[in-house]
Parts: C-alpha cells; structure tokens; sequence
C-alpha cells in the first residue's frame, strides 16, 4: 500500500507541474483582461444579488441561492479548512499567498464556468436540468471526446474528492474527541447520505440552504474570536505569510525544506481544491439554477468563490499562522497535518474551542459529499445515461464508509490527480467558448445598466 502511495504522489507531483499550473492560473489571467476585471468592478454587486435576487418563476430546478449553497458545500468546509491546513503543512504558510493570487483570477474563470453552464444546459430525461462541463464541451465547443473525459475525471472526483476524503476527514476530527472504531463513523455517514441522495437535487439543495450558511457563520465567528484574542500577532501572522511565499522555510514537524515551488504548488493545488475555480464541478450546480440569464447566475456563483477563498481560508490560514501550530506535534506524538491542526490552534488560544472546527467539519463534510453526490450523478448520467442513477447512488453511499477507514494521504493523492483529469478538458472549453463569454456578459452588462438608470 505504501509502495502504491509513493507512486502515486509521484504521478500526482508529475499531473500538477508547471504546466497545468500556468494553465490554471493563466486562464483566470486571460478572462480578467477579456472581461475587463470584472470580477474587480463587480464583486459587491455580485454577493448583493447573493441576497436580494430571486428569479422563481424562471426556468431550473432550485433557487439561486439554493444552487450557491450547494455548490458552497463543496468548497466551504473541508476545503477551506483540511485543505488549507494540509498545503500549509506540506508547503509552508507561503502557500496561503499563493491560494489567494489563484483565487484573485479565479474569480473570472469561475464567471465564466457559471455563464457557460446556463448557456448550454439541457433538459434531461426526467425533465431536469443538466449542465456543466460536459455540455459546453459537446454543444459549445463541439468536442465530445474532452466532454467524455471530464465526465470520467467528474464521476472520480467525485468518488475520492466529494466523497472518500470528506468522510476521512470527519472520522480523523471525531476520533480526536471520542474513542469510536471509524467504521461505525463511515456507516452513519452513509445512511443519512443515502437518506438524501434518493431525492435527488431538490432535497440536497434544502439541505444545503439551512446547513451551510449556519456551519459557515460558526466557524467564521469562532475563527475570528481566535484572531481576536491574538490580535497583536497579526502583523506577524501576515508577513509570516507573504515572506514564505518567495523563500525556503520549515513545513512539516519543522524539517521538511518547502520551496517556494512547493508552496506555489501547493497553494494552487489547494486553491483550486477550496474555490473549484477552473476544476469545472460547480457549474453543474449552477446550471440547475432558476435564472432569467446566465450572467446573473455567473454573478452569484463569483460571490460563492471570493467567500471561500478570501473569507474562510485566510482566517484557517491565519489562525494556523499567529498560534504556531505549524511543524508542532500531538499528544500521541504524530505531526500535526490536516483539521487537527486547525483543532490544536484554535485549542492552543481558547481551550475546548476545537469543538467549533470539529462540527463544522462534520456538518460540512456531510454537505460536501451531498453536493459532490451531484455533481459525479450529472457526470455518471452524461456517460450512462439516466437509467443508470440508481446504481451510481448505491456505489456513491456505499463508498462513504470505505473513504471513512482508509489513509488519508493516499486520498489525496488520488482526489489530486482526478481534480487534474476534471481541469484539463474544462479549462479547454473556457478558452474555446472564451469569445461566447464575452458576448454573453456584455450583453448582460447592458442589462445592469439599463436596470439602474431605470426609475
């Protein structure tokens, strides 16, 4: 098994070089200049319509608001918070800088991904609808091999990002406070998995909007208490942050050399991980929206993604930074990697506040292998065709309870590779459709306008 593990994070190191880096980064880059920096001139506008927009009587399958809290369940959460604490780990807390440079362009790629997903959504069989990657790949850009090869990389993602890696991730944080063999973890996870799953969208996008705005204010809360309470650290905290970012510096248990390679490398990776910007899994969230244009829901999904990326991200990152828990081990002599470290820093401040970062990654974890549940069924559907749910949904459940027993680093590993296989073809379509993009958000701009110089 550890032999498989190594090559795998071989093969992983191999995926996410330079070259898919660039790509990652550059087609947040392009799309800023192309729209003009939107995402600059328009972010305020875009959480506003978070809370004030409802388009119900337009065509898609759950609210606005409904489609951002579950495609925030993916990304807000374990993301934010073991995904962040593990690139802190393995490149040092100058992969924070870099988290928040991919965020900046991620922002545009992920307008554009929400614009396109509404432009080239179909009505499925049952009369849902279905969109994504997957259908701007074959009715857009007309290139259904890279359509078929995102929907493998979706239904993978799905399986290890969505599913096994979340369920690890709340075993490792509940077995940190209660003696429980992680089976048991696994199969409670599965039933009230499967209890929602059998609904389909509608259900996981209920669970959702009650679920992910309460988790997200608790951990915020709590992580800005933690901040609080250490305030005069900031400062340091910060250039801690930045000056790692372009230097060698101590990572792991204070003896793993990470480069600035590694920390770029890492807080890409990561970042991608947390926003799904350029990954192309939640513009199958957003295609299920009910909106009159696609640039409104474009909008929305962008607020989505400066939330968890410049919100909930850099207070995991600055709380792991002013506390010191970086390179630290704990009480059975392990080095502190993943969501306990979060726990040890927010224990390190106020003792027994672990408990905040622990339910908030159990409850979105739990969310997370909903929305992710989703986005691998649309993928699965694309492939097999709808009849073929039903067995996706009893693979996918079955599969919590595996991920709740197996090694964590190796998940990773896996997730990392399939996020690659997921990018490649999407990030294709972006730069394909890119023109597309441009026509249909100008078109939509003048809209705005028109709407505000109105009485």
């Amino acid at each position: 098994m550890q032999d498989l593990n190594f090559y795998l994070s071989q093969l992983n190191a191999w995926i996410w070089s330079p070259p898919l880096l660039v790509l990652l980064v550059g087609t947040g880059v392009y799309f800023t200049f192309l729209l003009k920096g939107l995402q600059f001139r328009y972010i305020l506008y875009s959480i506003k319509l978070v809370f004030t927009r409802h388009d119900d009587a337009a065509e898609g399958d759950v609210s606005q608001f409904q489609s951002l809290m579950t495609a925030m369940s993916a990304t807000i959460g374990i993301g934010s918070i073991t995904g962040v604490a593990t690139a802190i780990a393995m490149g040092g807390l100058g992969a924070i800088f870099w988290m928040w440079v991919v965020g900046i362009f991620g922002l545009a790629t992920k307008y554009a991904e929400a614009i396109l997903a509404v432009k080239y959504r179909i009505h499925d069989e049952a009369g849902e609808m279905s969109g994504g990657p997957m259908y701007y790949l074959e009715r857009g850009l007309e290139w259904k091999g890279l359509a078929i090869l995102f929907s493998i990389g979706g239904t993978i993602g799905a399986i290890t990002t969505g599913n096994m890696i979340q369920s690890n991730s709340v075993a490792d944080a509940l077995t940190n406070y209660i003696v429980i063999d992680r089976i048991w973890i696994g199969l409670a996870l599965a039933f009230f998995t499967g209890l929602v799953l059998l609904r389909g969208i509608k259900s996981i996008a209920w669970v959702a909007e009650y679920l992910v705005p309460a988790m997200a204010l608790m951990y915020i809360f709590g992580g800005l208490l933690i901040i609080g309470i250490n305030y005069q650290a900031i400062p340091r905290g910060f250039y801690q942050i930045f000056s790692a970012a372009f230097t060698k510096q101590a990572a792991m248990g204070g003896f793993l050399g990470s480069t600035m390679i590694l920390a770029m490398r890492m807080g890409v990776v990561r970042g991608i991980f947390s926003s799904e910007a350029g990954l192309g899994s939640s513009p199958i969230a957003s295609a299920a929206a009910k909106t009159d244009r696609p640039g409104r829901q474009a909008m929305i999904s962008m607020s989505g993604a400066f939330m968890a990326t410049f919100i909930v991200c850099t207070i995991t990152g600055l709380v792991i930074s002013i506390t010191g828990v970086l390179g630290k081990y704990g009480v059975a002599g392990q080095v502190l990697d993943g969501s306990t470290m979060v726990i040890y820093g927010f224990n390190h401040t106020l003792p027994g506040s672990g408990i905040v970062v622990t339910i908030a990654i159990i409850m979105f974890g739990y969310t997370t292998i909903l929305g992710w549940a989703y986005y691998g069924e649309k993928c699965f559907e694309y492939l097999f065709g709808r009849n073929s749910i039903v067995f996706y949904r009893v693979l996918f459940t079955l599969l919590v309870i595996f991920g709740a027993t197996i090694g964590q680093s190796m998940m990773w590993n896996i997730a990392d590779i399939s996020n690659a296989l997921m990018a490649f073809p999407n990030l294709c379509g972006l730069l394909g459709l890119s023109f597309a993009v441009r026509k249909e958000s100008d078109s939509f701009l003048n809209i705005i306008r028109q709407e505000k110089e109105s009485p």
